[in-house]
């Protein structure tokens, strides 16, 4: 990608080179991330992903990911991300949240009835990502779309 966000002619040209693109929105990470402010973040932050998505030539039903790419606890689950979480889904409603984010983070929301879409990113059980040691034996490196929903392309 050059950049980002990815802009409309640069997606234009991936999806006629054969490539299917989603939108996964992320603005802070660790100590700025997104999901620390909760549902009017939420709300603040799928407003903003909808209009990049839009500009990027994004279908209209498709779903836009709100990246949760850390690794936070049940508390932080149940008083950050999940608010956050309801905050996209009063933006978009719940048919068009994607849940970009680790394993046991996915099956909270799945529990929750939060998002339609899953793509796991590879964070280990004990916190520690991957690029700054081994991956954890016997995990799928990613596992994208846990529960799928009808397909997605963008406009050509």
């Amino acid at each position: 990608m050059l950049g980002k966000p990815i802009q409309l002619d640069e997606a234009r040209d991936l999806y006629r080179n054969g490539l299917k693109i989603v939108s996964c929105y992320q603005y802070g990470k660790q100590e700025t991330a997104d999901w620390l402010g909760g549902q009017n973040a939420g709300i603040l932050h799928a407003k903003r992903g909808w209009q990049l998505h839009q500009a990027a030539g994004g279908p209209i039903g498709a779903p836009i990911y709100a990246s949760i790419d850390d690794d936070p606890s049940y508390e932080q689950y149940k008083q950050q991300v999940a608010p956050y979480l309801r905050g996209w889904e009063s933006v978009l409603g719940h048919q068009r949240v994607g849940v970009y984010a680790n394993s046991k983070t996915i099956d909270w929301a799945l529990q929750d009835g939060l998002g339609s879409y899953f793509w796991q990113h590879n964070w280990a059980p004990q916190g520690v990502h991957p690029s700054r040691g081994s991956p954890t034996p016997g995990r799928d490196r990613q596992a994208h779309r846990r529960r799928r929903r009808r397909r997605h392309q963008p406009h050509p």
